[in-house]
């Protein structure tokens, strides 16, 4: 059975410097329909313009992946971590015991937009930590695996029973993910559209 979430029905919030949809409430979104999926949290589709950002807070106990669809990213976190995540690149922090991070667009002029996906982690307590990896041209064509707990196929850390892949579909293409039983998916269209079981999502 598929439940659709179709996308004109997210939350929507504009700031000005952050145009952001969401799939689950979080912030000033709150829909008690839509809470997570299963281990899934939060599905946040950010746009933000260029020079502006998240400044230093704070997080616990989550496992938060950041997928940055267009433009760029710049991390900064109390572990001591600093990077530029571009195109086509994934981060990953264990929150754990407490981490705090800023995340900011370094172009002053492009647009930076991002998947911002938290899962709840399989324990609290947890070290936290700071990764990243560009998949690039390994989910072209095909659903690349980009997060498991056991870091298989080169995938990033997380630290929850789940796995998050990802495709970059041409029209025509296909590909294909075999859900063993009493597992479930969650499907996210970042553009574009696809047919899945002949459902239509978009």
């Amino acid at each position: 059975m598929i439940t659709l979430r179709p996308a004109a029905q997210r939350g929507h919030l504009d700031f000005g410097w952050l145009d952001t949809h969401h799939s689950f409430s979080f912030g000033d979104y709150f829909d008690p329909r839509h809470m997570g999926f299963r281990s899934l949290r939060v599905i946040n589709d950010d746009r933000i313009a260029g020079g502006a950002g998240f400044p230093m807070h704070g997080h616990r106990d989550m496992e938060i992946l950041t997928y940055v669809l267009d433009g760029a990213i710049g991390h900064r976190d109390s572990l001591g971590s600093a990077a530029v995540v571009q195109a086509g690149e994934v981060q990953v922090m264990s929150a754990g015991t407490g981490i705090r991070h800023a995340e900011f667009n370094p172009s002053d002029a492009a647009r930076t937009r991002l998947l911002q996906i938290w899962l709840l982690p399989e324990r609290t307590g947890l070290t936290p930590r700071y990764d990243q990896k560009s998949f690039g041209p390994a989910l072209d064509g095909r659903l690349g695996l980009i997060a498991s707990p056991d870091g298989r196929d080169g995938s990033l850390v997380i630290h929850q029973d789940a796995v998050i892949l990802a495709a970059r579909l041409q029209p025509g293409e296909t590909a294909s993910h075999a859900l063993a039983p009493g597992r479930g998916g969650w499907v996210q269209v970042a553009s574009g559209a696809v047919t899945v079981n002949g459902q239509a999502l978009v």
